[in-house]
């Protein structure tokens, strides 16, 4: 799919406050990053923020470049791609409510991973400059971020490991262990990804990725379209023995959540106990 690359600095950002909708900013409001932040501090943040519809398929930025921006995703998909030597790889895919680029932001530093909307996306963009300046006003506005920042270096040390201790049969088995319980704990599960980009989040080829659903077969795995049926649930379980230190299967939450909030959920509840034990 041919990409479209925005150019976010035509933007007047310092004119286009009045465009935000109050529902929006409730719920950014409400996400554990902004909700430490004075009312001063916040108004004077999102004062210059302003929000876009993109279409899917729409590159937001590439590697390299200067980051001006920190992104709210509000509704939509946005991928995370990594490049090097003709070579594409998916680094994560991001889903709201949630928020991408955050690391450069607050070093001021450029994007070291482009970004791409998978569906038409709704993002809130704040002026990375006056993100900057909270930072430096507001003592519990830098905690929450140095705990978000935290909870995405978690997660990498999670997904590192996931890559170097595993087999591509047990990555895509623990997979759809955490979609299970992201899903409500059905048996039929619909993947969120085409398996082009799902095998690319898991460290292998489409080819690969075939391959290892059919090593599952024998678990119980069954697979047509976008559907996944786990017919011996307990017997994938055994053979892919998650781990509280890779795994994360914290369920839905209803409330709006962040990276730091996920970490610090605490495998211990009687799900996690069936799934870890």
């Amino acid at each position: 799919m041919a990409q479209d690359r925005i150019t976010l600095k035509k933007f007047d950002v310092s004119s286009t406050g009045e465009n935000m909708r109050d529902s929006d900013l409730d719920r950014v409001r409400n996400l554990r990053l902004f909700s430490s932040m004075s009312e001063p501090h916040f108004a004077e943040l999102t004062s210059a923020g302003f929000m876009q519809k993109f279409p899917a398929g729409t590159t937001l930025l590439f590697e390299g470049d200067t980051v001006d921006f920190l992104y709210v995703l509000l509704d939509g998909v946005v991928e995370m791609q990594g490049s090097w030597n003709d070579k594409e790889t998916t680094v994560s895919v991001i889903r709201p409510l949630s928020l991408f680029i955050l690391s450069s932001v607050v070093l001021d530093a450029p994007a070291l991973m482009s970004a791409r909307t998978l569906e038409r996306s709704e993002i809130l963009m704040l002026s990375a400059d006056k993100f900057r300046n909270a930072l430096r006003a507001d003592g519990a506005f830098s905690l929450a971020v140095a705990e978000e920042l935290a909870g995405w270096n978690r997660a990498m040390v999670r997904q590192v490991k996931n890559m170097k201790l595993r087999s591509a049969s047990e990555r895509l088995a623990n997979y759809l262990l955490q979609l299970q319980v992201q899903q409500g704990g059905v048996t039929t599960l619909r993947l969120l990804h085409e398996k082009r980009i799902l095998a690319s989040l898991l460290g292998m080829t489409p080819e690969n990725l075939s391959r290892a659903f059919a090593a599952l077969s024998d678990y119980g795995v069954e697979v047509q379209g976008n559907e996944v049926r786990l017919t011996i649930l307990g017997a994938l379980r055994r053979m892919a023995k998650p781990s509280p230190y890779i795994d994360n299967h914290m369920p839905p939450l209803d409330h709006l959540g962040g990276k730091a909030e996920r970490e610090l959920w605490p495998p211990n509840d009687k799900a996690s106990k069936v799934i870890f034990d």
